[in-house]
């Protein structure tokens, strides 16, 4: 007999990641992960797969082990462990066979790492903090203050900053050396070395306003030293970047728009010293880029036929493309209902290893052939898991509002019966330049087989559906965004099987917000959950990590400036309309949205009598649903659970 999935979820699926071709073309390395259940902890596996025989073992004896990559040469595996004080460390082991080794032991361990085209040498990036204490520093007996002298002083998930920059070095494999390549008070990211070892490029934020701005540009400096070249000249971010075969260019994944990240709508550009960028992609397409140092961009290859190799979206779904960098036009090869997250290319460029999810199964391994176009599976980890937990089936909507085109996903119970009458829950993601994709989302299909419909909204600012439209929410958070979800709530409970008596709202982040300010505009709804939400954008303009960066371009200028403004847009302006009972979750260490939005709003809501409770997850940051404490994570998704069943 079928069973809903449950919040069980995160303990009894297998997670994979970080896919990486060896050199021979015929096996690969990823990580499998899980949760332990004796200790809590999320224990991570270095696997070897056999590409043609589709089987996996066991290849490095950690259990924390991540992030794996083959050397060029493929006589040696670089990976991440973690110390003894949880900092990743990058470790390496002869493939034919021995015991890993240490190479790293720099005091706040290691974000990102690449290899030398000869296998030598490996460019890591690191942290370089001028206020560190000394390891053996007894904080007890003398306690020290914490100086800011910069608005960046701290960052959601790696708290603290203080003076802390990350930089990029090089270590050599034989005798462990490391030299250090920048410095400055700017990060930077993302090494990548010339396939002739002189150089390495890399991706930095080196402008004088670079404390209150998000520009970034890409650099490249000597492998053995110097003063760094900025190469990205009339680009505003870049968020990926990869070399040349003649390394003489690089194709970077940007933009040149100074109010869109590259990692919201970006295109690709090549980019030389002696000329100016070059597009080669358009609106049809967004190539996929990651949030160093959160996460790493997925694999770019730039072939000997002159075209690049990626992942890139387009309305919510995920695709293997090829460009031409003559032609500059883009061929899809193969995706489509489903999100891709990672990929690694074979050197001959023939073939790949995908990580790709759909609202059938959490991600698995697939095998693209590039010239025959295919997908081949290679994982079914979730195989038995998924057969007695049958998932949501996902069907789309769409509907033109001022002249957008607006996309919902509504995910139906396993066992629905259009002659019945559902419960509808809007769940609203974040960003506001996220977006919802044809994968597997842990607590929309919770809800769905507890039989509930899920409606899946991608209102004007979600990315995946060109400039044009992320732009759209900019400055009018509670605008347009907020009519496109209410018109695709209005369009879908038309709809027989829909119970439009019985209507929750739930989103986090940015989808806290909506949550908020759908609830204090419309009474239709019975039940409402607000995650990590902004509520009062005047005080989260002073006490988020991205509070003048992110707010003075999405909410249109500073505090100071803007006031009546942030008033009029902040949900706690409307707080004495509120009818909708109210859950409210929030992480107490998180940066991002600070837990403040949530107790000014819950003080709010209680002192005007709203039904209304607070629930605070202790050491939680705003991404701790990720990889935060799995009780908490668990205790999350069962408490949104209960309160739409006790008042749907």
């Amino acid at each position: 007999m079928s069973k809903p999935i449950t919040s069980q979820l995160i303990y009894e699926v297998t997670n994979v990641s970080s896919p990486s071709f060896a050199p021979n073309g015929t096996h690969a390395v990823y990580v499998e992960s899980k949760i332990n259940r004796k200790t809590m902890q999320n224990e991570s596996h270095v696997m070897l797969l056999d590409i043609r025989a589709r089987s996996s073992e066991t290849y490095t004896s950690g259990n924390k082990d991540s992030s794996p990559h083959f050397s060029p040469s493929g006589k040696v595996l670089a990976f991440f462990r973690p110390d003894f004080d949880g900092r990743n460390q990058i470790w390496t082991m002869a493939t034919s066979g021995g015991e890993a080794k240490q190479l790293t032991c720099v005091p706040d361990g290691v974000t990102e790492f690449s290899w030398s085209p000869d296998s030598t040498k490996l460019a890591f990036i690191s942290d370089v903090d001028p206020d560190r204490l000394p390891s053996n520093h007894d904080h007890k007996k003398d306690p020290q203050v914490r100086i800011a002298r910069r608005i960046t002083y701290r960052a959601d998930g790696l708290g603290w900053r203080g003076s802390s920059r990350r930089h990029l070095f090089v270590v050599e494999i034989t005798n462990h050396s490391i030299i250090q390549l920048t410095s400055g008070d700017w990060d930077d990211a993302s090494p990548r070395w010339s396939h002739d070892g002189v150089n390495i490029a890399f991706i930095s934020a080196r402008k004088l306003e670079n404390d209150i701005s998000r520009q970034t540009e890409v650099y490249v400096i000597a492998s053995s030293g110097g003063s760094p070249m900025e190469w990205s000249a009339g680009l505003h971010t870049v968020g990926s970047i990869t070399w040349s075969p003649y390394s003489n260019q690089l194709a970077v994944i940007g933009t040149e728009d100074p109010e869109i990240q590259a990692y919201s709508q970006g295109y690709f550009y090549i980019i030389n010293p002696k000329s100016f960028p070059v597009k080669l992609t358009n609106d049809n397409i967004k190539p996929a880029v990651g949030l160093p140092p959160l996460s790493s961009s997925p694999d770019i290859k730039w072939n000997d036929q002159d075209e690049l190799l990626f992942i890139a979206d387009n309305r919510g779904e995920s695709f293997v493309c090829k460009t031409s960098i003559e032609t500059k036009e883009t061929e899809i090869l193969v995706g489509g209902e489903s999100q891709l997250t990672d990929i690694s290319i074979d050197p001959t460029g023939n073939s790949a290893v995908v990580v790709r999810t759909s609202p059938h199964t959490v991600g698995e391994l697939y095998l693209v052939g590039i010239k025959d176009k295919s997908l081949i599976p290679l994982t079914n980890l979730n195989e038995a898991y998924f057969g007695n937990h049958p998932p949501a089936q996902m069907i789309k909507k769409t509907l033109c509002r001022e002249g957008m085109q607006i996309e919902s996903r509504l995910l139906l119970p396993p066992d629905f019966n259009k002659t019945n009458k559902y419960p509808l829950i809007v769940d609203i993601h974040g960003g506001p330049n996220a977006a919802f994709f044809d994968n597997f989302n842990p607590l929309q299909q919770i809800l769905a087989t507890a039989g509930y419909l899920v409606l899946c909204v991608n209102p004007r600012g979600s990315a995946t559906y060109g400039l044009e439209f992320v732009r759209a929410v900019l400055r009018d958070w509670g605008g347009e965004d907020f009519k496109d979800i209410m018109a695709s709530v209005d369009m879908v409970c038309e709809l027989p099987y829909v119970d439009s008596s019985r209507l929750g709202v739930t989103g986090y982040s940015y989808g806290g917000f909506m949550t908020s300010w759908v609830i204090g505009h419309d009474n239709r709804f019975k039940a409402s959950v607000v995650g990590a939400p902004c509520i009062d954008l005047a005080s989260m303009y002073g006490t988020s990590d991205i509070g003048v960066p992110f707010g003075e371009l999405q909410w249109g200028g500073t505090r100071q400036d803007k006031l009546q403004t942030f008033i009029e847009h902040s949900p706690i302006t409307y707080v004495d309309q509120i009818d909708t009972p109210v859950l409210l979750l929030h992480g107490e260490s998180d940066h991002r949205c600070p837990i403040e939005q949530s107790e000014q709003f819950f003080v709010s809501l209680k002192r005007m009598g709203k039904e209304v409770e607070f629930v605070r997850f202790p050491g939680s940051s705003h991404g701790f649903l990720r990889g935060g404490h799995p009780i908490l994570r668990e205790e999350y998704l069962n408490r949104i659970l209960n309160w739409f069943n006790k008042l749907l």
